[in-house]
C-alpha cells in the first residue's frame, strides 16, 4: 500500500490489486477473501467493520482514537487522539493527544518537564501554528492508523 486508504472505494480498489497480485503469484483468492485481507491490512477485524468505518470517514484529517506520531517541541512521540474539534471552518483543528510515553519538553540537561498529554491547535496537514524561538513548529504530527470501532 503506497497511499493511505481513506475511503471504501480505495479499499475495494486495493482488494482488486491484491487479488490480481495473488493470482499472478499462483495463489488465487475470491474477491471477498481479498476484501477481508485488505480489512486486516487496515487494522479492522473484518470487511464489514472496515466498510462501515470507511464509509463514515469524515473529511477531518484526525479523529478520536487515531494513532499518531510526530514531533512535539522537537521531541519524537507516538500517541493517540483523545479529542478532535474542527475550528475556523476546517482551517485548523484543536486536538488532544495522549503520548504513549512521556515527552520531555525541556532541552536543558539540568532538569526535565515530562508531559503525557497535550492540547494543541494544528493545521489540516498536522502542523501547529505556534513555533519555538528558532522557528520550529511546536507540533508536527501525522495519523499512523485509524482508530478501530
Amino acid at each position: 500500500m503506497s497511499t493511505p486508504i481513506a475511503s471504501r472505494d480505495q479499499a475495494k480498489a486495493r482488494a482488486r490489486e491484491l487479488r490480481a497480485e495473488l493470482a499472478a503469484a499462483g495463489k488465487p483468492v475470491s474477491h471477498s477473501e481479498a476484501l477481508e485481507r485488505v480489512a486486516a491490512e487496515l487494522g479492522y477485524r473484518d470487511w464489514n467493520t472496515a466498510s462501515a468505518r470507511l464509509s463514515n470517514e469524515p473529511e477531518t484529517p484526525l479523529q478520536v482514537g487515531d494513532q499518531v506520531a510526530g514531533r512535539y517541541l522537537k521531541q519524537p512521540f507516538t500517541g493517540r487522539v483523545l479529542g478532535a474539534r474542527e475550528i475556523a471552518g476546517g482551517a485548523a483543528f484543536e486536538v488532544t493527544i495522549r503520548f504513549d510515553e512521556a515527552v520531555d519538553v525541556v532541552e536543558f540537561e539540568s532538569f526535565s518537564n515530562l508531559r503525557t498529554q497535550v492540547n494543541i491547535t494544528v493545521s489540516p496537514s498536522g502542523v501547529s501554528h505556534f513555533r519555538t524561538s528558532d522557528g520550529v513548529p511546536h507540533m508536527v504530527l501525522e495519523r499512523t492508523s485509524a482508530g478501530i470501532i
